[in-house]
């Protein structure tokens, strides 16, 4: 009764009449953090707001790094045009934007942003740090914001072609919604389910997606010219093989134009939850009542269990779309929009009914093999133990096993019907020409000279190596040159530049005349380059050779590369324009770009070393100058991890006179500070080299590689440990 007399007594004062609450105006701090909190609801909200940003900056690589869901870093990189230094100071103030200026241009936006709100509402609720580089620069530039603002003046830095924002401690400043996310474990499967969707519509833009410190990325796409190659590489073969194609169009009344394409499940395909992935002028938004009416006809036609996959691009006048009418910009709104609906539905059930009339289902023919179980026991009565109890085999040889072939498989007890001879080697031809089709375009080349120059690769190969090669486990790097290798119960040295050289060799053969392009971010001078390789080369170490004699060496040099520069980007894909520029290099290796640091001396060797008379040799020497070129050898600065970080100490004397010794000066130095930036540096590419050993070279050498005789000679391969051999020396302590 007291309580229920308390809670009356504070309704009655609330009813009574009381002045009106003052309206007062917010300070704009208070005002550009609640609208931040509407902008960036989640680190996935952040994610996309830089991928477009990234985007619209004609990015054709997108990289992105996620610490803790995205709270306490969001890290994207991209090759983009990168930002003015001008416009560093107001890149975060609100409603800044290069994509607009007046509001009529709404009517016509291509762009994904256009507001200028995104990098502002991060900087209210996170730290904000801008890493960026535009052509034509020597280096580039690193801003901090905070609260929209520019904390210091921009600081020249080391930089990649591109931009590179980074997003530390989101959401520091607002409590409780970090809390609350802090206790959510989806926030990172929203990332990757957003770059998947974006992977898979812009086809023309490399994505990468992984956790901090990961070795591995969850999501990694490369550039291609096919959908269904880009759904694959994402959602995978099962979902690919039961698409279908779709296309609808009306050209019709002007108020009605729209075209829409892509892919939807047919009716062998099953899953649990629908996956809807949707862009309208290249924009990804979501669209309740598309995505209503297409299940209203999936679930007329297929088992109730069982939802779609759809992705869909629709292409509308620009002026048929208004983008403006969602915070996140996720939803849009589209002239005759039931028209649209209408269409689409109708297309799409036409095509689900006509695929419906027959339904596909996969099945394996098994047999047990004769070292089934039960062969086991039926052999084992014709020969029982002396004592009676089945003997158990016990294995001798415990070591660790390839991921790809775990001891303990099924398939050691049973095994596929063994098909005929013919079968047999017609499945391992096509299947082999089609490896070769997506690996190796021209494995078989026209010219004579080029498929000599193979089959003595072939003749070559050193059986033994080969299959150390094939079946060995990478474990790690011994130094900077030698990696450890497993290989059954054998330990194994291998020299990393030696077998990358040999690679790169043999790649550049077997991709003769079919090289995809690296586009340099700034065409490259012949002379300038020839001239640096001589000076590294100590030429003028005595004083004999003057300037003048290095240029005529460059002039006659850049003169010959000139002159078959139509032959070198025909079959090598190296481009040299007609002013003795160089602007693009071949791709090798896919996922892997050589040290351009090394570019002046795959320069000289191309006019000096190459024999351009005999056109075997000829071919011969230029594709050994690429394999020396992309080879991987360390990177020109020292490794900090070792001795080398005494490179990066700055040597800045604490005390002393002019008198002092060697020994004071040594030891003042000690307390010395280090070259942040150069350091960085160097740990990026030294970290950078051991990624592309351990997840480009080793997988390549297991598919391509052809080892050489002379490597079981030269020391390329060297055996440091054998199990049989540890095990007799511990018996005998």
């Amino acid at each position: 009764m007291e309580i229920e007399e308390a809670i009356s007594s504070e309704v009655e004062m609330e009813d009574e009449p009381s002045e009106p609450p003052k309206i007062q105006r917010l300070e704009e701090s208070v005002v550009n953090r609640i609208a931040a909190g509407e902008v960036i609801q989640r680190p996935v909200s952040a994610v996309k707001e830089l991928i477009e940003n990234s985007l619209d900056a004609h990015s054709t690589s997108i990289s992105l790094v996620v610490k803790d869901g995205g709270l306490k870093l969001i890290q994207v990189s991209d090759d983009g045009h990168g930002i003015r230094y001008e416009d560093l100071p107001i890149l975060c103030e609100r409603h800044t934007t290069s994509k607009l200026s007046k509001f009529e241009d709404l009517q016509s936006i291509r762009s994904m942003g256009f507001r200028g709100e995104a990098l502002a509402s991060m900087t209210y609720v996170g730290h904000v740090t801008v890493t960026t580089i535009t052509n034509g620069q020597l280096h580039g530039y690193r801003a901090t914001y905070r609260d929209g603002l520019m904390v210091d003046e921009p600081k020249p830095c080391a930089a990649v072609k591109g931009t590179q924002i980074m997003i530390e401690n989101l959401f520091y400043n607002m409590a409780a919604r970090r809390k609350t996310l802090q206790n959510s474990a989806d926030d990172y499967p929203k990332i990757v389910d957003l770059i998947s969707r974006f992977a898979i519509h812009h086809t023309h833009v490399s994505f990468s997606c992984r956790k901090h410190g990961a070795g591995r990325a969850d999501v990694h796409t490369l550039a291609t010219s096919s959908r269904l190659d880009a759904i694959r590489s994402v959602y995978g073969v099962s979902v690919t093989r039961n698409l279908m194609k779709i296309k609808v169009s009306d050209t019709g009344p002007s108020n009605s134009v729209f075209k829409m394409d892509g892919f939807i499940s047919n009716s062998n395909y099953i899953a649990k939850k629908i996956t809807m992935v949707l862009f309208i002028n290249d924009r990804l938004v979501d669209c309740g009542a598309l995505k209503r009416a297409i299940e209203i006809v999936y679930t007329a036609t297929l088992p109730k269990a069982s939802k779609p996959f759809i992705y869909m691009t629709i292409i509308l006048p620009p002026e048929h779309v208004d983008v403006n009418i969602h915070p996140t910009k996720r939803e849009v709104s589209l002239l005759n929009q039931e028209f649209v609906i209408e269409k689409i539905q109708s297309v799409v059930e036409s095509k689900l009914r006509s695929s419906n009339e027959s339904r596909t289902f996969q099945e394996q023919a098994m047999e047990f093999s004769s070292s089934s179980p039960i062969a086991t026991i039926k052999n084992s009565t014709k020969d029982p133990s002396p004592s009676g109890i089945k003997s158990q085999k016990v294995p001798r040889k415990m070591v660790r096993t390839d991921t790809l072939d775990p001891s303990g498989r099924l398939h050691a007890y049973m095994q596929m019907k063994p098909p005929s001879n013919s079968e047999r080697g017609s499945c391992l031809s096509s299947v082999r020409s089609s490896i070769r089709q997506r690996r190796n375009p021209s494995e078989t080349a026209d010219l004579t000279s080029i498929q000599e120059l193979v089959n003595e690769i072939d003749n070559d190969c050193h059986p033994g190596l080969l299959d150390v090669v094939r079946h060995c486990t990478y474990t790690g790097m011994a130094d900077e040159i030698f990696a450890l290798l497993q290989h059954n119960t054998h330990l194994y040295l291998v020299n990393v530049i030696n077998l990358s050289k040999e690679l790169m060799y043999q790649q550049v053969l077997r991709r003769f005349a079919h090289f995809n392009a690296i586009q340099l971010s700034e065409p490259a001078s012949l002379p300038e380059l020839i001239m640096l390789a001589l000076k590294e080369e100590g030429t003028d170490r005595e004083g004999n050779e003057s300037t003048e004699i290095r240029g005529k060496i460059a002039e006659m040099n850049t003169e010959l590369l000139k002159q078959k520069a139509e032959m070198l980007e025909e079959y090598f894909g190296i481009y040299i324009d007609p002013n003795g520029n160089m602007s693009r290099l071949p791709v090798i290796l896919d996922q892997y770009t050589p040290d351009m640091d090394r570019i002046p001396e795959f320069v000289l060797c191309l006019g000096n070393d190459v024999d351009w008379e005999v056109e075997k040799v000829c071919f011969q020497t230029i594709a050994a100058a690429l394999g020396n070129f992309y080879a991987m050898h360390p990177p020109l600065l020292p490794n900090p991890s070792g001795d080398g970080m005494k490179f990066y100490r700055k040597r800045v004397l604490s005390s002393g006179s002019e008198g002092a010794s060697i020994e004071n000066i040594e030891s003042d130095t000690m307390e010395a500070e280090f070259e942040e930036e150069l350091l960085l540096e160097a740990e990026n590419a030294w970290a950078q080299r051991e990624w592309s050993i351990q997840h480009v070279l080793f997988p390549a050498l297991k598919l391509f590689f052809k080892p050489p005789t002379s490597m079981a000679t030269n020391g390329t391969f060297v055996q440091v440990a054998s199990l049989e051999k540890l095990y007799r020396i511990f018996e005998r302590c």
